[in-house]
């Protein structure tokens, strides 16, 4: 008896231990997912802080107004003090990145210096035109090296958690992300501190409320109907739908579907029944569309949905998916506040996204007075060492959330291409903004 006894008490503990031990791994493997998790998020941020430096520092270059400077430059330093924490949330300790992180302080010292005084007064001399044009390509260099990083990150499902155990080790070189960022690291070897020389003294961008929705109010079944017909969702397929609550900016139906080869989801306003966003997920083939074609298949899909007068005004190609984003025009004049986009899958044509929260906020008819300043005028207040390739009329929204008429000018400088806005009435330089290139492909 008393040997069963033991015999329970045994078992009785060795279940408990092995309960106990596998309770500690799983707190060990939600600690390394956590830290894994941080370290992905940081990457990623400073992957994207750095390209956004890259274009604000070539939208300073290509604007021609010191009243836009200032606040450019502002942003400019913002930018950098945020890559700058991202480094330090990065397990990097133990790898030489200081030259790196060097650049980054000496350009946010720089443009915080040089934002804080009066532009006007002491405008940008030739030797800080010349610094800045310096930084761009030392920027540049920078971005270049860490899409590729971010590229191999991505693809091969590297982790950081390997990072952190091979900087602790001696085999260091043979880590792919450690070599990435001391390949980042030797381009900066030829910068040095003294580069800064001496030192120095759009589209709506608000949340308004969607005042200009018009139609009936859409039944719950209503929008279950319209969902399938998007979708291309056979019948007697569930549908999971839920409305907005109290205090929602406007009544929507949320509503979502899963099949084994596609899942979508639809947010659609109850007034008038306009889809706000849709996003589908679905395995992709090789590309049978061209960029125009899917352009085509976009234009119609707002046709259909009550999307007129629409007039896509950039594409750009990532893979199998083209994305354009489509501006109202109003008696020639481009509203970029009326503004969305729309995401086609280049194998069979489906719409795979669409975003048209600044439109349906936004859109109304308007009363367009004529410009006060002739293009001719207008083009005079534009950086001569611009080149100008196309030019239109726009209504933009001001740093003052106004809606304002302007010429809007498509130009070149370098190999970057900057969209420059010139108000129609004054010739103020409103806007500079850098277009975005096609994904880079390291594969």
């Amino acid at each position: 008896m008393i040997r069963w006894l033991l015999i329970g008490v045994l078992a009785v503990g060795v279940t408990g231990t092995a309960v106990w031990g596998y309770q500690e791994h799983q707190e060990k493997n939600a600690i390394l997912v956590q830290a894994e998790n941080s370290y992905q998020r940081a990457f990623h941020d400073l992957s994207y802080h750095t390209n956004l430096l890259h274009d604000k520092i070539g939208t300073v270059l290509a604007m021609n107004s010191q009243k836009q400077l200032s606040p450019q430059l502002a942003d400019i330093w913002r930018i950098t003090s945020e890559a700058h924490n991202d480094v330090g949330q990065l397990p990097l300790a133990l790898l030489p990145f200081n030259k790196t992180e060097e650049f980054l302080s000496d350009i946010g010292e720089f443009t915080y210096r040089t934002a804080i005084r009066d532009l006007n007064k002491n405008p940008l001399t030739d030797d800080e035109v010349k610094l800045l044009e310096s930084l761009y390509k030392q920027s540049g260099k920078i971005e270049k090296e860490l899409r590729k990083v971010q590229y191999m990150v991505l693809n091969e499902n590297l982790r950081w958690m390997d990072v952190q155990l091979a900087l602790a080790s001696d085999e260091k070189s043979d880590n792919t992300i450690i070599n990435g960022f001391k390949t980042v690291e030797k381009n900066m070897e030829g910068y040095a501190e003294g580069d800064l020389g001496p030192t120095f003294t759009g589209a709506s961008q608000q949340n308004h409320e969607y005042k200009f929705l018009k139609g009936e109010n859409l039944s719950e079944e209503k929008a279950k109907e319209k969902t399938k017909e998007i979708f291309e969702i056979p019948q007697g397929a569930k549908v999971t739908m839920t409305k907005s609550g109290k205090g929602a900016e406007v009544p929507t139906y949320s509503l979502s579907y899963r099949s084994d080869k596609k899942n979508g989801y639809m947010d659609i306003s109850v007034k008038g029944g306009h889809p706000i966003s849709i996003l589908v997920e679905r395995d992709l083939q090789e590309a049978e569309l061209g960029l125009y074609e899917g352009s085509e298949k976009a234009k119609n899909f707002l046709e259909k949905y009550k999307y007129k007068g629409m007039e896509n005004f950039q594409s750009t190609q990532y893979e199998q998916v083209g994305v354009y984003n489509f501006l109202y025009v109003q008696d020639d004049v481009r509203i970029y506040p009326d503004s969305l986009q729309v995401k086609v899958a280049l194998d069979n044509g489906d719409i795979l996204g669409l975003s048209a929260r600044d439109f349906l906020m936004n859109h109304h008819e308007r009363s367009i007075k004529e410009p006060k300043i002739s293009e001719e005028e207008a083009r005079s207040n534009v950086n001569p060492n611009v080149k100008i390739r196309e030019q239109h009329m726009a209504i933009i929204e001001n740093d003052l959330s106004e809606e304002v008429l302007c010429y809007e000018f498509l130009g070149t400088l370098g190999e970057s291409t900057y969209r420059i806005f010139i108000n129609a009435n004054d010739g103020v330089e409103e806007k500079v903004e850098k277009l975005k290139q096609a994904e880079m492909k390291f594969g």
